[in-house]
């Protein structure tokens, strides 16, 4: 069984990776970063779900600075444009059937929660960013990794990962 040096490692190396994605994704070329970021999301969601549970309580989701956070999501939905936007499937009330989501959204969210974590393991809290990498999935950020894992698959299956 790995350690959760090993684990930790594992996720620390896929924040990086994703984050880094997101952060440089105008530089990337042939806007090629989609289909970089639809195979490196089912790793970030083995990782995350690979560290082993920690004791202590759940970390809240870290403030943002809301300026930053707009910035950054209206960079990723400009630059998704009409590849943003998808209707939530999932067995609700009438009242809901008609949900969307927003690709940049999510990104977004998943990002600052990642880099929350790297921080800290800047500071040198290993056991914190892991157990804020957790506790933020489970209460936060998981649900927006599934749904952008899930849009991010009917783009490639309908071949407009990748601008024409």
């Amino acid at each position: 069984m790995d350690s959760l040096s090993e684990k930790l490692a594992e996720m620390t190396d896929t924040a990086e990776a994703y984050c880094g994605l997101i952060k440089n994704n105008n530089q990337s070329v042939n806007g090629g970063w989609l289909g970089e970021l639809y195979a490196l999301l089912p790793r970030l969601h083995s990782a995350v779900t690979g560290l082993t549970t920690l004791e202590g309580d759940d970390a809240p989701v870290p403030e943002v600075d809301l300026d930053t956070r707009f910035e950054l999501y209206s960079r990723l939905r400009q630059q998704l444009g009409e590849r943003d936007s998808y209707w939530l499937e999932f067995d609700a009330s009438p009242e809901q059937m008609h949900m969307s989501g927003s690709l940049a959204d999510d990104l977004t969210d998943i990002y600052f929660d990642l880099q929350h974590g790297l921080e800290l393991l800047d500071e040198a809290w290993p056991q914190r960013a892991a157990r804020l990498w957790q506790s933020t999935y489970r209460i936060h950020w998981g649900q927006h990794l599934v749904d952008a894992e899930r849009h991010l698959y009917a783009l490639k299956v309908r071949e407009q990962l990748n601008p024409n």
